[in-house]
């Protein structure tokens, strides 16, 4: 009897999950226990194995497919078996489920986006590379128009909300198509690029995915997104006639027309363009244009601004920071936070730190004295190790503390998994590794995922106090000051000591105020007896 494979659940956050790659196809003799295929969630690619036996008989979701969980994957039966009744039903309830999750914007857009597609021909989509992501940009493109491309070739860097990652191609031929310049930015499930056999007419394909293009279903707002007319490969019979009409009428309003790199590029240079001849098609100004008028300044600019003229400078938002903007918009005005202020004596954290740095190859720095102590008050204390849900408070166990870490675009909260089992060097090393990469933009996305707790230090820049926005769905973020010397008052005698301030945000919601107090009363005791945390 014919056994019904779905979407599974591999992981507590997972909605949705894409097909990175099938082991079987239909036909194929399947044992229990066979890898059946590899499934990308929104926290790793796992494999998944089969737990019945028989034959393949249909595929649900082809390879860089993406459905919600409990979708129908596969099913497994008798050899010759008829599934039609099978599938009549719900390939019926699919379609149903579609008309009614996808909103009718316009007028003929579901029709032209059931354009015919050429056999094979392959549209590759904006992949959703994180949880959070909502949109991507072309960081840059390591294929061109024209390429042989072999499945496995990375065909682009994709710039997410939290990361740029590299994104491999599932297909093999020629790129025919790219819909999006280095630079530009589109919403999950835009066309990326186009795959086929070379020569291949896609004009139709382009042609219906020009209509909705221009439609977000999900927010239903306009997105200004034309195929670029000189990114089809020459074979390629007819495409929308758009570009020359846009670029005529931009032209008569006056605009500048340039390339998204361009722009980037002048921005970062200091280039007006309206000084800069563009030699792109009808004046279009590209990045050869804008290294050409560099060098004709002499390898590099100086530019005044006389007195009395305004001066601005427009940068882009980058994908990082307009999720940081949302989401921590959302915290702030979502979660009631209040503030707890403390300040520690850290004497003997100082000698303690130099006795354990002057261990032959050891070297731990005061930040990593505070994860560890936190950890281990947040064992003692799960009440605060919690988050809100609407119908449910949740204390975590386990800790897993974020550490928030600076970089060009933003801030970025990698996470040191079960930190109180951690000692003192392999934190130290873990946040290192994470600082390192995160400037570099190299983080996976399950390596900023799962945080409990959030820790924020300012204390290298000189900062002796502030408070921070709650990194949710935490319930609480400590915000860690700098050390200073200064006089305090120790056994009724004024003498010269060190102390550190820390505030401690809690969510009302979750940590009621004796309950952040007593959670800093614990961790107290740790940092100013950081021998504690060792023995």
């Amino acid at each position: 009897m014919a056994e019904i494979i779905n979407m599974p659940r591999l992981s507590d956050t997972m909605e949705e999950g894409t097909v990175a790659k099938w082991f079987k196809k239909v036909g194929d003799t399947i044992n229990e226990g066979d890898i059946l295929a590899e499934i990308e969630t929104d926290k790793a690619t796992m494999e998944f194995e089969s737990f019945n036996e028989g034959q393949l008989l249909h595929i649900g979701i082809k390879e860089g497919g993406t459905a919600p969980v409990d979708t129908l994957l596969a099913i497994i039966g008798e050899k010759g078996e008829d599934i039609s009744s099978i599938l009549t039903p719900i390939e019926a309830t699919n379609n149903q489920s579609e008309v009614n999750r996808t909103p009718q914007v316009e007028e003929g857009l579901n029709t032209a986006n059931q354009a015919e597609i050429p056999e094979g021909i392959e549209v590759i989509n904006m992949p959703r590379l994180s949880d959070t992501m909502e949109e991507g940009t072309v960081a840059k493109w390591n294929k061109k128009v024209g390429d042989v491309v072999d499945e496995g070739d990375i065909l682009a860097e994709i710039e997410t909300d939290k990361a740029t990652m590299e994104f491999e191609s599932f297909h093999e031929g020629t790129l025919l198509y790219i819909g999006l310049n280095e630079g530009e930015s589109a919403p999950v499930d835009s066309v990326l690029a186009i795959i086929g056999k070379k020569g291949t007419d896609i004009s139709g394909v382009l042609a219906s995915h020009s209509q909705s293009s221009t439609v977000d279903v999900t927010s239903t707002r306009k997105v200004e997104r034309t195929p670029p007319i000189t990114e089809v490969v020459p074979e390629v019979k007819s495409v929308p006639e758009v570009s020359t009409l846009s670029l005529a009428k931009a032209k008569s309003n006056g605009r500048i027309i340039a390339s998204p790199l361009a722009k980037k590029l002048a921005v970062e240079k200091g280039i007006d363009l309206n000084r800069v001849q563009g030699s792109g098609d009808h004046g279009r100004i590209i990045k050869r244009d804008i290294n050409n008028y560099e060098q004709k300044a002499g390898g590099g600019l100086q530019t005044f601004t006389p007195s009395g003229e305004e001066s601005v400078t427009e940068l882009a938002n980058s994908q990082m920071r307009k999720t940081i903007a949302k989401r921590l918009s959302i915290s702030k005005f979502s979660a009631p936070h209040y503030y707890l202020g403390v300040e520690f004596d850290m004497d003997n954290a100082i000698s303690f730190r130099s006795q354990y740095n002057s261990i032959p190859d050891t070297k731990i720095s005061f930040n990593d004295i505070v994860v560890k102590a936190v950890a281990l008050a947040l064992k003692q204390h799960p009440e605060v190790n919690s988050k809100w849900e609407d119908h449910q408070i949740t204390q975590h166990h386990h800790v897993h503390v974020g550490v928030a870490v600076a970089v060009e675009d933003g801030l970025v909260v990698p996470v040191v998994k079960f930190t109180d089992e951690q000692s003192l060097m392999q934190i130290g090393a873990t946040v290192k590794d994470y600082a390192f990469r995160a400037r570099d933009k190299k983080l996976k996305p399950e390596e900023m995922d799962g945080s409990t707790f959030t820790i924020s230090n300012l204390g290298m820049f000189g900062i002796q106090d502030f408070t921070s926005i709650i990194n949710q769905p935490n319930g609480a973020i400590l915000s860690v000051g700098a050390i200073v010397q200064k006089p305090i008052v120790k056994e009724g005698e004024i003498v010269v000591g060190n102390t550190m301030k820390l505030t401690l945000a809690c969510d009302h919601r979750v940590v009621d105020g004796a309950t952040g107090a007593q959670f800093l009363q614990t961790l107290r005791k740790f940092v100013e007896n950081p021998l504690t945390m060792v023995i």
